[in-house]
């Protein structure tokens, strides 16, 4: 799910401040550990009701995290305040995006008509940097599964679509064989 325009313009701030603390890793790991414990249906009882006070979530917070970088915890306790715990899956998405593009990482949402296996993700990385004219340790990919496709890729680098599958196949087929019956 993409994150909201207010996610967005948190991990902005969480960026600047990061980078300001050059402490890229510490701020996404806490996030992502957050973001992940608001999976538990209990947990997201305690930090996003507001029957809850504030001073109760702040406290949790510091038990749960208590080697998350003192900015993190404070960060946190500013979206407590605010009551905005609940961006924090969109915050870290944002955030993850935000880095890698400061780091020149490339991600690459690949769609596959089979599970990818750890040697294939590695060829559809190495194929696409290669196509991108890129590092192919700086392609990451993120795998769906579409069994319409039928077989091949289609990947998504940012705006741009590279549709490479038997479906897309079989159609520029078919419009070739269209175009050439009148």
């Amino acid at each position: 799910m993409p994150a909201s325009a207010s996610a967005k313009r948190y991990a902005s701030a969480a960026f600047s401040v990061a980078s300001e603390a050059g402490d890229y890793d510490g701020w996404l790991t806490a996030l992502s550990d957050f973001a992940r414990l608001l999976q538990m249906p209990s947990a997201r009882t305690i930090f996003i009701s507001p029957a809850i006070p504030t001073a109760q979530k702040h406290a949790a917070l510091d038990r749960l995290f208590p080697t998350a970088p003192p900015l993190v915890r404070n960060f946190l306790h500013i979206l407590a305040d605010r009551a905005r715990l609940d961006e924090v899956p969109g915050i870290a998405e944002a955030l993850r995006a935000l880095i890698n593009q400061r780091r020149g990482i490339i991600t690459a949402e690949v769609t596959t008509a089979i599970t990818l296996d750890a040697e294939m993700g590695r060829l559809v990385a190495q194929r696409l940097a290669a196509y991108l004219h890129t590092d192919p340790q700086l392609v990451t990919i993120v795998s769906r599964v579409d069994p319409a496709i039928i077989g091949g890729v289609v990947a998504r680098v940012g705006d741009r679509v590279i549709d490479d599958s038997v479906r897309e196949r079989l159609a520029r087929l078919r419009r070739s064989l269209s175009g050439s019956a009148r």
